[in-house]
């Protein structure tokens, strides 16, 4: 584990990207095959591979805790070494005495699926202090990093790819393809090693990354990269990957946490597909209508599906109250074959005849009514859940506005514009896929510090101060109280107070973990944060379950909406 550490440590010395991968692979080339494993999925900022889903529960609270019980630091100590470094991680490595005998990477994997298992955290907590007892200073700053799942070393899983590519002798593309199907950056390793990569095969039940959309300004701009484009509804719910196979279904989140069990009655509907397939999709809010109306109802709005979230048991009566169907649009693995490096027109026409051959109900376009939408077949709409979502074209930027409009007026988002000839591309972003919304400016962001309320919020964490990523960094841009029910601050006062980085009495700073989608007016250069900018009657739109700290924004989206506001 120590030289692991001084790895870290290096890399965390250097900016240059070929310099990291290079120590990366000098480090795994030096370890056993079992250590070099461990190593890889630690440095990707795990402490598990991917697949297994596995975490170890261990708050911020708990990790502060005990590290002052090791150092023998008192309260004030701690918090003034923080303030210094502003990392958990840094402090252990300050503090923690320096008797422990050290500690092997295969040892500390063992040590975490012992406190992954353990129950409550008592339990917890002593695996933790037996770690950090046994470890030297530098290990400790590490293990804490781990734990956290906050390496802050300018080291992304992509340059593990790329070192273990360099170490092995294997090409990237392979290094990655493995690792895309597996989700274990260990085992990726392993088979480079062994020289065997292309004998990996897909591992059904393990989410893969999501493609993304950029968004685009205007309808001009949107067809501006497209000979051809397919244009789709953009829902307000949830992105979720469907995985089928063998009568087994699985539901996972843009987060790739497995959300099977708050959607309970979508499965059933899913396994009655004639095969095994990876389905992308949407889960919304949707209000069934009745057959003869011969609408198909449409998706509710993004707070209807909230009360759906986070249960790990639904009631017949919240199923009832909220009804959810999926809405699918694309299709990533079907007939034993992985369909990533197909064409969107080859794929959606595959989706088209599963479906179909699976009866799903498929809505079209009604020429009777702009903006309306039919399904199909004649079947009780109320017992729809999978839904084929509705594919348009449109060759001029008067056809797409129009279109526009449209979903607008069935309460949707706004627009998807799909170039057809693009392949798959999982957790990128580029110009294949676009967005179209128009609506107040909002930012994706992450609270770093929350305060207690006042009047009626006496008590409850309402108060959340936020920033965009710059980097390895955050920087604060605003502040923000309104938006959210009593409902979510409290179930946010929880779970802020159970991950607690510094408690300054009446503010505290907690891990930046919760993202918000926050609306505002408009933007304003300003010395009061440290990024630079403030927010102009900034108010939370939802809490973002379904992305992770480091989706959040940047601070260059926030100087191009800076830049366009001022034009």
């Amino acid at each position: 584990m120590q030289r692991l550490a001084e790895a870290c440590e290096r890399i965390a010395g250097t900016t240059k990207k070929l310099e990291k991968t290079a120590i990366v692979a000098e480090y795994l080339k030096s370890r056993t095959p079992g250590e070099a494993a461990v190593s890889a999925v630690f440095l990707s900022g795990r402490a598990f591979p991917l697949w297994e889903e596995t975490t170890l529960q261990v708050g911020g609270a708990l990790l502060w805790r005990i590290v002052a019980e090791v150092s023998g630091k008192s309260e004030a100590e701690l918090t003034a070494t923080y303030r210094r470094h502003g990392d958990l991680g840094a402090v252990a490595g300050e503090v923690v005495p320096t008797t422990g005998r050290g500690l092997n990477v295969v040892e500390v994997q063992e040590r975490f699926r012992q406190m992954a298992g353990a129950r409550g955290p008592a339990a917890k907590g002593v695996i933790v202090r037996e770690l950090l007892s046994l470890s030297a200073p530098l290990e400790a700053k590490y293990l804490v990093k781990i734990m956290t799942g906050d390496l802050r070393i300018g080291l992304k899983e992509s340059l593990v790819e790329e070192a273990t590519a360099k170490a092995y002798g294997a090409t990237l593309s392979e290094v990655q393809r493995a690792n895309m199907l597996l989700g274990d950056i260990g085992e990726t390793l392993k088979l480079a090693l062994a020289g065997k990569l292309s004998e990996v095969k897909m591992r059904l039940f393990h989410p893969l990354g999501f493609m993304l959309a950029s968004p685009a300004e205007s309808a001009e701009e949107a067809l501006s990269y497209f000979e051809e484009a397919a244009v789709e509804d953009k829902y307000d719910g949830i992105r979720a990957q469907a995985h089928c196979a063998g009568g087994d279904v699985r539901i996972f989140s843009r987060t790739r946490d497995d959300i099977t069990e708050s959607f309970p009655e979508l499965p059933g509907v899913l396994a009655g597909l004639p095969e095994d397939v990876i389905l992308d999709g949407e889960i919304v809010a949707w209000s069934y209508l009745a057959a003869e109306s011969n609408e198909p109802g449409r998706a509710l709005p993004f707070s209807a599906l909230q009360q759906r979230l986070g249960r790990k048991k639904v009631s017949d009566e919240m199923m009832r109250k909220v009804p959810v169907a999926y809405l699918a649009f694309d299709l990533l693995y079907a007939r034993g074959e992985l369909l990533l490096d197909r064409p969107w027109r080859e794929r959606a026409q595959i989706l088209d005849q599963l479906l179909s051959a699976s009866k799903v109900p498929v809505m079209k376009r009604s020429p009777s009514a702009q903006g309306r939408l039919t399904f199909e077949d004649g079947e009780q709409v109320t017992n729809a859940k999978v839904i084929r979502a509705p594919v348009f074209r449109a060759s001029s930027a008067l056809e797409l506005d129009a279109l526009f409009e449209a979903a607008q007026a069935r309460g949707n988002e706004g627009l998807m514009i799909k170039d057809i000839a693009s392949a798959y591309a999982p957790g990128r972003r580029g110009k294949s896929w676009l967005k179209l919304k128009r609506e107040l400016a909002t930012l994706d962001v992450v609270v770093t510090a929350v305060e207690y309320g006042h009047g009626k919020r006496i008590g409850v964490l309402s108060d959340y101060t936020f920033g965009v990523r710059d980097g390895e960094q955050l920087v604060n841009i605003g502040k923000a109280y309104s938006g959210l029910t009593d409902a979510e601050i409290a179930e946010m006062t929880k779970w802020f107070l159970e991950h607690t980085v510094e408690d300054q009495g009446f503010r505290l700073v907690v891990e930046p973990k919760i993202v918000l989608e926050v609306a505002f007016n408009n933007m304003m250069r300003s010395e009061r944060h440290n990024s630079g900018f403030a927010l102009r009657f900034p108010r939370i739109v939802r809490i973002r379950h379904d992305k992770l700290a480091e989706e959040a924004d940047t601070i260059e989206r926030v100087r191009e909406i800076y830049e366009a506001q001022k034009n």
